[in-house]
């Protein structure tokens, strides 16, 4: 298959587990990331996919998710670009903070509004439109031309990078976006028309464990 793009969101880390605003912090894999995206990695493999290009942020549990994939996938391995465009949303000052600590600084409802409103961004953060505005743009200049040209491409990022990137794809609303759950590596799998539209999408694994969009 070619003009084939892969989204995968990193495997599990220990914050996760802990309810804590991950953001633009830099926490690595838990054992049981680990092993997701070793099984990201074989599933793809058994897909008979292969990938000329990968993009990855410039976070370390999206790169080491990454290195695992292409490491099970096997062959030459692609050219791979790191770039802070595809990081996590950043959630500025709720970042490091788990969400009973957050409740009781702001109120539940002011809480809930920033984690699952599209433009309401916490104090010294990103909204979900923000990522947006580099997501999208970076996809269109350094991604797309490489599907354009008929290669397979890797992203292994984040719940909100990928969100971003998937609402345009899939043409979704803002409402709709937010409802969209990515679980821990379950590689999305599109195949694209020659103008950039989605003739076909699958996900190829589905985690047990929930998307907090955290």
């Amino acid at each position: 298959m070619k003009n084939t793009l892969v989204l995968v969101r990193h495997g599990e880390i220990e914050w996760n587990n802990k309810n804590i605003f991950t953001g633009i912090r830099n926490p690595d894999l838990t054992d049981k990331g680990l092993i997701e995206a070793v099984w990201a990695g074989r599933v793809l493999k058994s897909e008979g996919l292969r990938f000329d290009i990968a993009f990855t942020s410039k976070l370390k549990r999206a790169q080491h998710t990454l290195d695992i994939i292409l490491g099970e996938i096997g062959g030459e391995i692609p050219e791979v670009i790191e770039d802070p465009a595809l990081n996590e949303r950043d959630y500025g000052e709720l970042s490091g903070l788990n969400k009973d600590q957050a409740r009781e600084r702001w109120g539940e409802e002011q809480v809930l509004s920033w984690r699952r409103s599209y433009d309401m961004p916490p104090p010294g953060g990103e909204s979900l439109k923000d990522t947006a505005a580099r997501v999208l743009p970076y996809y269109h200049e350094h991604i797309w031309p490489q599907l354009a040209a008929g290669k397979n491409v890797l992203v292994s990022a984040h719940g909100n990078s990928l969100r971003a990137l998937i609402m345009d794809l899939e043409k979704l609303t803002p409402e709709e976006i937010l409802d969209r759950e990515l679980a821990t590596a379950a590689p999305q799998v599109y195949r694209l028309t020659e103008t950039g539209d989605v003739a076909e999408h699958r996900e190829l694994v589905r985690s047990e464990g929930r998307d907090d969009g955290i």
